[in-house]
């Protein structure tokens, strides 16, 4: 599956937005999707993950309440809504495709998007 995610720009603190990520290829469903995010000079972490028929979703704890994942498997496309931005959540952000029953951890997944920036300025 091929993933090209979308989105990303600059927002002031406190301000939204959304994350998309387009799949083609194999069936999106089939998939567990995640976020991952990477900020400058730090290590690759998980932000949210939903599972294949959008039923269950799981957060970082840094996230949560803030962020909300979904997707629509008839266009094949992950979301991340995020609201309430700070400066730490300043990163380049992945979408990424998972074939077994992990969420959590970067080696569980198969496939990833090639990364979308987002800036928050305090």
């Amino acid at each position: 599956v091929q993933l090209q995610a979308s989105g990303g720009g600059l927002v002031q603190a406190g301000g939204s937005l959304r994350l998309s990520c387009a799949a083609s290829g194999r069936t999106f469903s089939s998939y567990v999707m995640g976020w991952f995010r990477q900020a400058p000079g730090k290590e690759r972490e998980f932000v949210a993950a939903i599972s294949r028929n959008g039923g269950n979703q799981y957060y970082a704890d840094s996230v949560k309440g803030r962020f909300t994942i979904s997707r629509d498997n008839a266009k094949n496309t992950l979301y991340l809504q995020m609201n309430n931005l700070k400066p730490e959540d300043t990163a380049v952000y992945y979408c990424a495709a998972d074939s077994g029953y992990g969420y959590r951890l970067e080696r569980e997944y198969d496939y990833w998007g090639q990364g979308t920036q987002v800036t928050v300025s305090s």
